[in-house]
């Protein structure tokens, strides 16, 4: 099964936190007590998401975070890759020359097309398009659907 982390998934629930308000800097404990996450949780993905330069930092009595850039500009792309590395669905699908069976292999062809139109999709969704998504009506069967931003062919039966 694909799964991002949990940390990945309150990284990112944090990230659409603050791109709801981006202007504004925004404490740890009002961040943690506005997502329901604990604050040392918290805490460890703002130094993440900081490091990477997606986050903004200032001390001080009106410190905090913000965004480091508009959150029409930062993809879900960079967020996942701040918190988790680089999306691969499969070792070989990170690229070339990593896999023995490389040489012989049927489906690693496959599989980078699928890693590929993965990351295509996620690079283009911003926090924007999070922070303003409202719930999608149900999608028709067989399509996996994200909202007004991408819509994804048939899926494999």
């Amino acid at each position: 099964m694909l799964r991002i982390s949990k940390l990945t998934d309150y990284g990112t629930v944090v990230m659409v936190h603050v791109a709801r308000d981006p202007a504004r800097f925004h404490s740890a404990s009002e961040i943690a007590a506005a997502v329901f996450v604990a604050p040392p949780t918290v805490a460890k993905v703002l130094k993440v998401l900081t490091r990477s330069g997606l986050l903004a930092s200032q001390l001080g009595v009106h410190g905090g975070y913000r965004l480091a850039r508009t959150p029409e500009t930062i993809s879900i792309a960079e967020v996942l890759d701040a918190l988790e590395g680089p999306v691969a669905v499969t070792e070989c699908s990170e690229g070339l020359g990593i896999c023995d069976l490389e040489g012989s292999c049927a489906v690693s062809g496959v599989w980078q097309a699928v890693n590929g139109a993965l990351r295509t999709t996620l690079q283009s969704i911003s926090l924007a398009d999070i922070a303003g998504a409202t719930v999608p009506p149900v999608p028709e069967p067989g399509v996996v659907q994200l909202g007004p931003v991408v819509q994804l062919g048939p899926v494999f039966k």
